[in-house]
């Protein structure tokens, strides 16, 4: 699969972009899927961002893989993942025959974009790979990794030519200068450290920002440097003497990247909003906004016209020259920490990082509305038993109701003091139950959003609330390790159950009521009688993976838990035996939802996907 989508890769770059049909952009969801996998909802929040040299193709890297976009069509042209350990980075070489991906677990791999195969894997680095480059000429690569050290490696064989040590913490970004006289490379202490890539001697130290030295980037004559950090500024400092030249201080949150346009005549840094200014005088041009999150990555496409930015959220494209936005490519999402299907089973919620809500078509995978309004991160949504209503608790202390049809804001519960983990509503639809890092449960009128009551008694962050099927009990869990159960009438305690030895993430009740199942930090899954309190089995993974959610098909038969590990483990709920285990995702798994009908099992993960499993 890989060697197709790569000679689709050459095919590209050698022939018209109008060759690409419509029809094989719009299957990507069905593109490189996990065994047992049937379609993937969401692209997987937006890394590095680069253009081929020939400007045909724009690579966005994410954590499941490598998505290229076709830059004249916006459409995708293919989709490289695998054996990649969580990309962080990406750079193609100055022909555009090779591409370089920077990973999480300290390896980088080279590909042939000609015969469409993995060329080599560069193995030295002891942990991710923040920053990689190649030299002007093509034949080094540089690359900057969170072990603290710098390396050099011959781009055409692969092997390890020098390290350059002196960094005392991790290493975000490195550079090469377009003379190739020098390289930077920028830490976590704030500092900027110059070499010469000939011989790996140290030059100089530019030291000023507080801390983390994000980004580094030179200008064209390469008697620049910029550099973006956590103490929100952008740092221009001369090259020769390392004497700091300016600092721009307009930004008001961290700095996490810089970079040139081709002709050197601007230079572009990012936090929230993208912010284009003149390097020669440090004269603000203009700003982009738009982005609803954090803003991680810029490109200027190689004939300068146009921007590429990403971040936790949406891929934008802009008007280099006038700033206004040109497009946005849909599908990419941050982190997702809630997964609901609506009761008809079409539509598909999730809970996302950068401050959104996004609901997919649960048939196709298409993106079809973003809810924004909210200034936090999203943790819980769910639907309303009659559908017309989506809840989202969210870090900002709030609770927001929408509307799914118009997608407009319904109306805001305030009271919570803290952040909201969880949020659901009571089977007939009348009340909301919301827990929250304050230690308590907040009950209220889902019609008129009034207070209802307050359950207090957890001593710590309620991590997760349920109703029974009957809706007359409700249980949370605690990150004390209790499980608490509730009267929801009258909003009296009825039962601690304890026997995690960590934080409660995750509880729910058994379509019949008469089984709860708790999902904790301790690597377990308890099974517990509903009635009694009693203690009735514990499930066990292998590698004692925290289980972060737990659900249980309409039939009650099937126990679903996501865990640490990005897996997902089937369970028969009657005798906890373990059925099977589903692998796919690249991070935790934080939320599974099956659909009303049984036959579908959604999970939603940290690395900005939802992956769709039939279930027999």
């Amino acid at each position: 699969m890989k060697k197709t989508l790569f000679l689709l890769f050459l095919i590209l770059i050698l022939i018209s972009t109008l060759l690409i049909s419509n029809t094989f952009a719009q299957d990507y969801t069905q593109w490189e899927l996990p065994d047992g996998a049937i379609a993937r909802i969401g692209k997987g929040g937006v890394g590095d961002i680069k253009y081929s040299p020939d400007g045909r193709l724009l690579a966005v890297a994410s954590r499941i893989g490598i998505w290229l976009y076709d830059a004249a069509t916006l459409q995708e042209a293919a989709f490289l993942t695998g054996d990649t350990n969580g990309i962080i980075c990406v750079a193609f070489s100055p022909d555009g025959r090779t591409f370089a991906i920077g990973t999480g677990d300290g390896t980088i791999l080279l590909w042939d974009t000609i015969i469409g195969e993995r060329k080599t894997t560069l193995i030295g680095h002891r942990n991710g790979i923040f920053g990689i480059s190649f030299s002007p000429d093509g034949n080094t690569i540089v690359s900057g990794s969170s072990d603290g050290t710098v390396r050099l490696w011959d781009a055409n064989t692969g092997k390890h030519k020098m390290t350059l040590t002196g960094h005392t913490d991790w290493v975000w970004s490195v550079a090469f200068s377009p003379d190739g006289n020098t390289i930077a490379s920028g830490d976590s202490n704030g500092d900027i450290r110059l070499w010469d890539p000939n011989t790996g001697k140290h030059k100089n130290t530019l030291t000023g920002h507080k801390r983390y030295a994000l980004s580094v980037a030179f200008s064209l004559d390469s008697q620049t440097l910029a550099s973006g950090g956590e103490d929100n500024t952008v740092r221009l400092w001369d090259t020769i003497t390392g004497a700091q030249k300016k600092t721009l201080t307009e930004h008001t949150g961290t700095v996490d990247t810089v970079v040139f346009s081709p002709d050197g005549s601007t230079l572009a840094s990012a936090s929230g909003d993208i912010r284009l200014w003149d390097p020669n005088t440090g004269k603000h041009k203009m700003t982009l906004k738009g982005h609803l999150g954090g803003v991680n990555s810029v490109a200027f496409s190689p004939d300068g016209n146009t921007i590429a930015t990403g971040g936790d959220g949406d891929l934008r494209l802009w008007d280099a020259n006038t700033g206004k936005h040109k497009h946005t490519l849909s599908g990419h999402s941050s982190m997702v920490r809630s997964v609901a299907f609506s009761p008809d089973g079409n539509t598909i919620a999730t809970g996302n990082f950068d401050s959104t809500i996004r609901l997919w078509d649960a048939n196709t995978g298409k993106h079809k509305m973003t809810l924004t309004g909210n200034t936090w991160d999203v943790q819980s949504v769910v639907f309303s038993p009659d559908g017309n209503t989506i809840a989202s608790g969210n870090y900002d202390s709030n609770i927001r109701l929408w509307n799914t049809h118009t997608g407009k804001q319904i109306t805001t519960l305030t009271g919570h003091t803290e952040g909201i983990n969880s949020v659901v509503f009571s089977p007939d639809g009348r009340t909301i139950a919301s827990g929250s890092e304050d230690d308590t449960v907040r009950l209220w009128d889902a019609n008129t959003g009034k207070h209802k009551n307050t359950l207090i008694g957890h001593t710590e962050d309620v991590q997760s609330v349920a109703f029974s099927p009957d809706g007359k009990i409700i249980v949370t869990g605690c990150s004390d390790g209790t499980i608490q159960l509730w009267d929801a009438k009258t909003g009296g305690h009825k039962k601690t159950l304890t026997g995690h030895t960590r934080n409660i993430w995750n509880v729910a009740f058994s379509p019949d009521g008469n089984t709860i199942a708790s999902g904790s930090g301790d690597g377990t899954i308890r099974l517990w009688n509903a009635d009694t309190g009693e203690h009735e089995n514990t499930l066990t993974t292998d590698n004692k993976q925290s289980a972060f959610s737990v659900a249980f098909s309409p039939d009650r038969r099937i126990l679903a838990s996501g865990h640490e590990d990005g897996t997902i483990r089937l369970w028969d709920a009657d005798t906890g035996t373990h059925i099977t285990t589903l692998t796919g995702h690249a991070a935790r798994v934080w939320s599974v939802a099956f659909s009303p009908d049984g036959r579908i099992l959604a999970s939603g993960s940290g690395d900005g996907t939802v992956l769709l499993w039939r279930l027999r």
